[in-house]
C-alpha cells in the first residue's frame, strides 16, 4: 500500500480524516498555521484542536478564471464548522448556482492530488454537498 502524506499540514487522515486548528488558551481563537501569539488577544499559549467535519456554506464564489492549469469553473467557499470558520473549494457538485447556495450543508471530503515516483500519494481536502 502506498503511503498517503496530508497536502497540508492541518489535515489529519487518520483515524478518520479531519482538521485540526491551533486554540489560543486565554480567548479561543482558532488558527490553522502556527502562530507566536494571537492576533486577538495576544496570548502565546495554543493547543491543537480537532475541528467538526460538517458545517455550513457561509460565503461561496464560482471561480472562472484561474493560473494556467488549473481547471475551472470551479466553487470557492468559507464553511462555518461548529463556530470555526473554513476556506476551502466546494467538490462534487455542478459550479453553478442552481447547484451550490448559502447556507447549504457540506461536509469535509478528501481526494488525491497525485502520486510522486516513490508511491506517495498527497491527499488534499475540500467540502461537498452533506
Amino acid at each position: 500500500m502506498a503511503d498517503k502524506i496530508p497536502l497540508v499540514d492541518y489535515l489529519e487522515l487518520e483515524p478518520s480524516p479531519h482538521l485540526v486548528a491551533n486554540e489560543c488558551t486565554s480567548c479561543g481563537a482558532r488558527y490553522f498555521d502556527r502562530r507566536n501569539a494571537c492576533a486577538a488577544c495576544f496570548g502565546d499559549s495554543f493547543r491543537t484542536v480537532p475541528i467538526e467535519t460538517e458545517g455550513t456554506l457561509r460565503s461561496f464564489t464560482i471561480v472562472a478564471y484561474a493560473a494556467p492549469g488549473i481547471d475551472v469553473p470551479f466553487v470557492a467557499g468559507v464553511v462555518d464548522c461548529g463556530g470555526t470558520s473554513v476556506r476551502g473549494n466546494v467538490i462534487n457538485v455542478d459550479p453553478d448556482p442552481d447547484h451550490v447556495s448559502l447556507g447549504m450543508p457540506v461536509r469535509l471530503a478528501t481526494y488525491s492530488m497525485g502520486t510522486d515516483d516513490n508511491g506517495t500519494e498527497a491527499i488534499a481536502f475540500g467540502f461537498e454537498p452533506a
